[in-house]
């Protein structure tokens, strides 16, 4: 077998044999970023009248969490993590940590719930790489999403296990001066 030979693609359709139509669209940079081009697609979708939910693991400090979750337009609703502060170093406290894995438990259900069309996994892939969440939970979720899903994960240091899902992998770089 050829070492360049791509994944094999059974492990990513759906079960119960259903086809799948959503894509897993991955955005990507080696340093934290704001993908502006990630939030126009999600606004852009909502304002064509289909459901988007953004879900911001590592952000937090605006008291928002699921019990406020912030609505946009009329059809997109975007949570940030009810934690004081942004989680940018691996130095977090224990109830910050019960925080991201809560608002994780609760993301799962809501998309798992096929009521969005779209939805925004913001820093996913940091929060793994963190510790904060588990790859081989979130690998199984990304299996368990529903077929017709537009899914979207952000993050830094992009785990091969995740990568072998994608259907688009878009790497975001500063470009060199000189």
């Amino acid at each position: 077998m050829n070492g360049n030979a791509a994944p094999a693609l059974a492990a990513t359709t759906p079960a119960e044999g259903l086809s799948r139509i959503g894509r897993l669209q991955v955005y990507t940079a080696p340093q934290r970023t704001f993908f502006a081009e990630v939030m126009a697609l999600a606004m852009r979708t909502a304002g064509h009248g289909q459901r988007v939910l953004i879900v911001q693991l590592l952000k937090g400090g605006i008291r928002q969490g699921l019990e406020h979750p912030m609505r946009l337009v009329q059809h997109l609703e975007w949570i940030r993590c009810p934690i004081p502060r942004c989680i940018d170093t691996p130095d977090v406290q224990e109830e910050e940590a019960q925080a991201v894995q809560q608002l994780w438990q609760a993301t799962q259900k809501l998309v798992l719930s096929s009521r969005y069309q779209l939805v925004v996994l913001d820093e996913l892939i940091l929060a793994v790489h963190l510790g904060l969440l588990g790859l081989i939970d979130v690998v199984s979720f990304l299996h368990q999403r529903p077929p017709n899903l537009d899914l979207i994960i952000t993050g830094t240091t992009l785990p091969p296990e995740i990568l072998a899902l994608a259907d688009q992998v878009t790497e975001v770089r500063r470009p060199t001066l000189g």
